[in-house]
């Protein structure tokens, strides 16, 4: 597996955020995590990033066990973090906050190179690198976050609601994003309040309540059931 969580707990204060958290992620995959707001995914997002210290359990990253490590040990190692709401450098230019999700890199021919390959892929950005991202449309803004991350030349990205806050039409082009992501090799953990389309791109899903998982299985599995159709899909 390319991730493990191992009997993850996490705590803030004495109240209880996550209880026994298994969850794996093979090489290439997307993975579904669903559930309420306020059940513990964007806790485990900042675990496994180390934004969040765990209580106790294990994380392992390939052969590497993270959960002691510094954020930027872990960005080092192949995962890069999309947090919730964008979270785009917004006095900075474009072209700026691209160049700060590479800043573990030395050599600038890399770069360059890892720019213009994220010109290539969002021409978008290329056409706006000099302006600010303050000034970007929310879509605009994700199309950043999502290609700060990418310079970081992550194995393993972790996406927090990427689609909250946009119009229907953007939540698809936030779907073909993700989708063309995970086409690159690259594998996905997203959280998403959209079970819907979470459910639809997703290889393998986690159901999470109050901080347990409640149930997992193949993401076409996961949709079919009842109780996940009732409560999180409308149905």
């Amino acid at each position: 597996m390319l991730l493990k969580l191992c009997n993850v707990d996490v705590h803030y204060g004495r109240a209880a955020a996550l209880h026994q958290i298994n969850l794996a992620i093979a090489p290439g995959s997307i993975v579904a995590i669903v559930g309420a707001n306020g059940a513990g995914k964007t806790t485990i997002l900042r675990a496994i990033s180390g934004l969040k210290k765990i209580t106790t359990g294990e994380i392992w990253f390939q052969d590497t066990r993270i959960d002691h490590l510094p954020p930027h040990r872990i960005v080092g190692l192949g995962i890069a973090h999309i947090p919730e709401g964008r979270m785009v450098f917004t006095p900075m230019t474009v072209e700026d906050n691209l160049r700060a999700g590479a800043f573990l890199q030395r050599d600038e021919s890399q770069v360059a190179r890892a720019l213009e390959s994220m010109y290539a892929h969002f021409p978008i950005l290329k056409d706006k690198r000099k302006q600010l991202a303050g000034n970007l449309s929310g879509g605009q803004q994700q199309m950043v976050a999502v290609a700060r991350a990418l310079m970081a030349r992550p194995q393993l990205v972790l996406m927090d609601e990427p689609s909250v806050g946009l119009a229907p039409k953007l939540v698809a082009e936030v779907g073909r994003m993700i989708h063309e992501i995970n086409q690159r090799g690259i594998s996905v953990i997203l959280v998403e309040q959209n079970a819907r389309m979470a459910l639809k791109l997703a290889h393998y899903a986690y159901v999470l309540q109050v901080g347990a998982i409640i149930l997992e299985g193949e993401a076409r599995q996961i949709a079919e059931d009842e109780r996940v159709k009732k409560a999180y899909l409308g149905e």
